[in-house]
């Protein structure tokens, strides 16, 4: 074999990050009786949550930002745009969204399947996420998918963050494998393939939404069965 150790990304490459944020959201969003602050329809709430949160994650893989401030500015910033300064009701919900979200389930067709399939080939599978420990091994537990990973590496765990070559390092000092032995599967441009291809190892774009492709990765993929076509 080629590749031995293999690294996924979680989530939008593994567990369905979107499908379960937004029914967390909307649980949210019910629970706080959002609406009645004049925070309303639903779906524009979730579209103004997501902006931000899309905004503040890429700060803090920049580093320009703690986990700590991501967790809960990207609500203060949501209540913002609808014209609330309220930063205890902000930490309040963000409290209960990391609460409810890792107890969702919804993964990707053939997750389980495929990482049965790498399993019974005896790879050696681990996790490299720019999550939070804690949460990231909820999301694992809960969705029964931790019993496949030998290694799970955080961002928070490494003390560095996806692209940066220190955690693609620390990941490989961490499982003792080699980078000619090793590949980065995930979905997201900057965090997993370039940050693969700094680190000097092939990387596999989990390409589900069909975005358009301004990196070079060594493979593309849309569905995760592709995979056995790889390995």
């Amino acid at each position: 074999m080629k590749y031995r150790h293999l690294f996924f990304d979680l989530d939008h490459t593994l567990w369905d990050f979107d499908t379960n944020a937004r029914e967390s959201l909307f649980e949210l969003y019910h629970h706080f009786e959002l609406e009645s602050k004049a925070i309303s329809p639903f779906s524009f709430f979730l579209e103004t949550y997501l902006n931000h949160n899309a905004i503040l994650w890429s700060r803090y893989e920049k580093g320009y930002i703690t986990n700590e401030e991501l967790k809960w500015r990207r609500m203060w910033r949501t209540l913002l745009d609808f014209k609330i300064a309220d930063e205890k009701l902000a930490k309040e919900m963000s409290a209960y969204f990391l609460e409810i979200l890792p107890t969702k389930k919804k993964v990707f067709d053939y997750t389980f399947e495929i990482l049965e399939y790498l399993t019974q080939k005896k790879y050696s599978i681990h996790l490299l996420t720019n999550g939070f420990e804690k949460i990231q091994w909820s999301k694992l537990n809960n969705a029964d998918l931790s019993k496949y990973f030998e290694h799970v590496i955080t961002s928070e765990i490494s003390n560095s963050v996806k692209p940066k070559k220190e955690i693609f390092d620390y990941a490989l000092h961490k499982t003792g494998g080699k980078i000619e032995e090793s590949i980065m599967i995930g979905d997201n441009l900057d965090a997993d393939i370039l940050g693969a291809k700094n680190a000097g190892m092939d990387s596999i774009f989990v390409n589900h939404i069909n975005a358009e492709c301004n990196a070079e990765p060594t493979y593309i993929i849309r569905h995760l069965k592709e995979l056995e076509s790889i390995f």
